[in-house]
């Protein structure tokens, strides 16, 4: 191993490749016993068919020895399921099946399906783990069913049906969420729905069932044709799996904002002067909303990872990159005050967000510092030292006390936020930061501000 090549704590758990990080990419290596599954992926026609519909990682071939091939694949920003929107979730899935489908006509089969193999390039759902094909055998079922069911259809179903909130149950069981725990917490009316009957209560049954009997079971026969019209099943039975109409508090914020506007259209310009001094190229916007201002950064060439609390403002922005073919913004569920942790073995198999960041130009920060002190109690240093950590630049709101939505919040609680003034606020920040600009919207409360890292 050379001194720059680290292994990716993720992958520790297939013994047929692993990921390392060499001079900050990704590479994976592939071992003696995959090669001919990897050269019969390469050489029937299936890698290209897959990287041609944009539903496998390219990777060019960077080392080849007798005992190891080592490739190097697209670099992708790997996001977790507790991130994502129904909709992303549901388009991995069904971007799973279609790899299974395809997989099928050149005679191999997905070894598992495991949610974090599908991340999102340019916002498509893609395969980043090439090592997950095998040889298929004629008559065998898929050994990946019962995963694709506790990784995808358990929590769409979930979601769907029962809270939209619980895909965070992947925090508490990354290995996917258990079929018989799906079956206890969906409502009694998902018994009748066919699909999610058969795959996920009476496929706990049978789980159960089978898990008391001591003897392998091997008898099952499942020839090509059955397993295809499984599959097709199981595209239905996701296809089928909707939100219902959901309310939640940041939905439809900016009608509800406190901007004239013309002082909603002064926000917009002064952030648009804002990026033009510094041209970031990787942003980072934390409470992005549906990502109104997102997009001054997007469409102008940035890449953005847009961040929010609300899981319907994600999915709104979420359809509509997708209606757009937008590419340059990736929208992510995420709670500041209680970032993604690290979680799995040793707490390094999953990684929070900080040890995911790369080459972060600026953070955007708009209407969202006073929350954080009102709402959750974090102190104004805290926040810019965890900022400062993250970019070099940031651009961040101030909204004074005498804020309408402030004087809102504090309505039904003491003031005990002495600290919280505009002076204040300059002084902490400036431990950190090199004020560059700012400038107060017209007919509001609220000023923004260009920084720089000391």
């Amino acid at each position: 191993m050379s001194n720059t090549e680290i292994k990716e704590e993720a992958s520790f758990k297939d013994p047929d490749a692993r990921v390392f990080i060499e001079n900050g990419n990704y590479v994976r290596k592939i071992y003696k016993r995959y090669i001919t599954e990897y050269k019969k992926l390469m050489n029937s026609g299936l890698y290209n068919e897959l990287t041609s519909k944009n539903l496998l990682v390219k990777h060019e071939e960077i080392k080849l020895e007798d005992n190891c091939i080592t490739i190097k694949p697209e670099q992708v920003f790997i996001s977790y399921p507790w991130e994502w929107c129904f909709s992303q979730l549901k388009d991995a899935a069904l971007a799973t099946l279609k790899i299974q489908q395809i997989a099928l006509d050149y005679n191999m089969s997905l070894k598992d399906a495991n949610c974090f193999n599908i991340q999102f390039l340019d916002n498509k759902p893609i395969l980043i783990d090439t090592s997950s094909f095998e040889t298929y055998i004629e008559g065998t079922p898929w050994v990946a069913y019962k995963q694709f069911c506790e990784n995808f259809i358990a929590p769409l179903a979930l979601m769907a049906y029962t809270d939209l909130n619980l895909n965070g149950l992947f925090l508490l069981n990354i290995n996917g969420i258990s079929l018989e725990l799906a079956a206890k917490l969906l409502p009694f009316k998902t018994k009748f729905n066919l699909n999610l009957f058969t795959h996920i209560h009476l496929h706990s049954k049978m789980q159960n069932k089978y898990s008391e009997n001591s003897k392998k079971i091997t008898n099952i026969k499942i020839n090509k044709q059955q397993l295809k019209n499984i599959l097709n099943n199981l595209q239905t039975t996701v296809e089928n799996i909707n939100l219902p109409k959901y309310k939640t508090e940041w939905e439809n914020y900016y009608n509800f904002t406190n901007y004239t506007e013309k002082s909603f259209d002064e926000k917009y310009n002064i952030i648009n002067k804002f990026r033009s001094m510094i041209s970031p190229k990787n942003v980072w916007d934390f409470g992005s909303n549906t990502g109104i201002f997102s997009r001054i950064f997007s469409n102008n060439g940035a890449k953005v990872t847009a961040f929010d609390i609300d899981k319907m403002a994600i999915e709104k922005n979420y359809l509509k990159i997708k209606k757009d073919n937008e590419k340059n913004i990736f929208p992510l569920i995420f709670d500041l005050a209680n970032p993604s942790p690290s979680l799995g073995w040793a707490n390094k198999e999953r990684k929070n967000l900080i040890q995911r960041a790369k080459n972060i130009d600026l953070i955007l920060a708009l209407a969202l510092i006073h929350h954080l002190r009102f709402t959750y109690n974090i102190p104004l240093e805290n926040v810019a030292e965890y900022f400062c950590n993250i970019s070099k630049y940031l651009i961040i709101e101030f909204v004074d006390k005498k804020d309408s939505k402030v004087q809102k919040m504090l309505l039904n609680r003491k003031d005990i936020f002495d600290d919280y003034t505009k002076e204040n606020f300059e002084t902490v920040f400036e431990k950190y930061y090199k004020i560059l600009n700012k400038e107060r919207i017209s007919d509001t409360e609220r000023t923004l501000y260009l920084m720089e890292k000391k």
